[in-house]
């Protein structure tokens, strides 16, 4: 067992490797000379990457631990980029060897002169190894995942894109940068029934289609059965032939693309719940989303108002569609009235039988909100 000091010896030696003036350019050139693949790369590109997992390596070892998961998204974004290079996996795992054969060899070389034994230096050896095999894992799955996405055809290509854009977090920011959506407006996510026209702002592309000429950068394809897009422009809310509609969230980061693909879905649920066309933001559907993403309060409502269902007998769909049509017609009882085909004096009995057994005003703010909702969800049973 070693001691505080001795271990403090161990990193001292090391960081004095990393630190020393011509260490990374000689590791540098001694890769580029050695792993033919990664000689076509830029100088600065293998530095800079080199540099990190150097700087990453010596706090994992002076922390005797293995990395975090901020060094293993640092390690996908590598074997991503390198597979995008045409850079083989195998080159990109010559290459780190390379790199460390030059680094271990000079800190044999400085142990002494630091008063590092042999045994110490083996045992931090032992520690940078078991770093470097979770790296490795990490590097040989982004590199294969990216290589079978750049084989698919283009159409599947884009769906794989989408999907780690989607993902969210600092590998969404690549696949952003990979797709050309570099807006520095922030980004659109875009979501639609699949066989839905798209209005004219998104290009009228189709799955698997990029955007080109003078069209905002955009990437469409279908992912998990929904039409989805991410944008680097708002798309318009005008509404489209045929009544097609799609859900949009944004402005986002790219790191916080899945949280807007969240919303995109919310919007899209909730502007179909209210008959709503063409696109529309979460922000103009927000308090309807809002309450059509609560199922448990949804069966709590019906739960509470199962007396008022019984009492109203076969006529409870009559009244909670009566109802639910006169609040979405703005508490207009012709409108309503004229939508179903009845009387307005039709209306005018089922809001009051309504009110009368269950209890709720419907014509007050919070009393017409839960008056929807509660009849919505009668409607929605079988």
């Amino acid at each position: 067992m070693h001691s505080p000091d001795d271990w403090a010896s161990m990193v001292h030696l090391i960081e004095r490797v990393v630190g020393e003036d011509d260490l990374l350019p000689s590791v540098v050139n001694g890769v580029r000379t050695m792993v033919r693949e990664v000689a076509v790369l830029p100088a600065a590109d293998v530095s800079g990457h080199t540099r990190a997992l150097l700087a990453a390596a010596t706090r994992a070892v002076a922390a005797r631990r293995g990395p975090t998961e901020a060094e293993l998204s640092f390690v996908s974004e590598l074997g991503t980029a390198r597979a995008l290079q045409g850079v083989p996996i195998e080159a990109v795992l010559s290459a780190i060897h390379v790199a460390e054969r030059a680094i271990w060899s000079r800190a044999r070389e400085t142990a002494s002169e630091e008063g590092v034994s042999a045994g110490l230096l083996l045992d931090a050896r032992e520690l940078y190894d078991d770093w470097s095999e979770a790296v490795r894992a990490r590097l040989i799955t982004a590199h294969r995942m990216t290589e079978v996405a750049r084989a698919l055809p283009a159409a599947n290509r884009d769906a794989a894109l989408l999907r780690r854009l989607l993902a969210g977090g600092s590998a969404a920011a690549l696949a952003a940068t990979e797709a050309g959506l570099t807006g520095t407006d922030g980004l659109w996510v875009l979501l639609a029934r699949p066989g839905d026209t798209l209005p004219a702002t998104t290009g009228d592309r189709a799955p698997g289609d990029r955007a080109s000429g003078d069209r905002a950068p955009a990437l469409l394809a279908l992912v998990d059965g929904l039409l989805t897009g991410v944008l680097t422009r708002a798309p318009g809310s005008a509404p489209v032939p045929g009544g097609s509609v799609a859900g949009v969230a944004g402005p986002a980061g790219p790191e916080e693309l899945a949280a807007a693909r969240r919303l995109a879905l919310a919007a899209l649920t909730a502007a179909e719940a209210a008959g709503r066309t063409g696109v529309v933001h979460i922000a103009d559907v927000a308090s309807l989303a809002a309450v059509l993403d609560r199922a448990d309060l949804s069966s709590a409502l019906a739960d509470h108002h199962r007396p008022a269902l019984a009492a109203l007998g076969g006529n409870a769909r009559a009244v909670a569609r009566a109802v639910g049509t006169w609040l979405e017609a703005d508490r207009d009882i012709t409108a309503a009235a004229a939508a179903l085909f009845v009387h307005p004096n039709t209306i005018r009995n089922r809001v009051q039988r309504f009110t009368q057994v269950t209890g709720i005003d419907p014509h007050t703010t919070f009393g017409g909100v839960d008056a929807w909702w509660l009849c919505r969800t009668w409607l929605a049973q079988p």
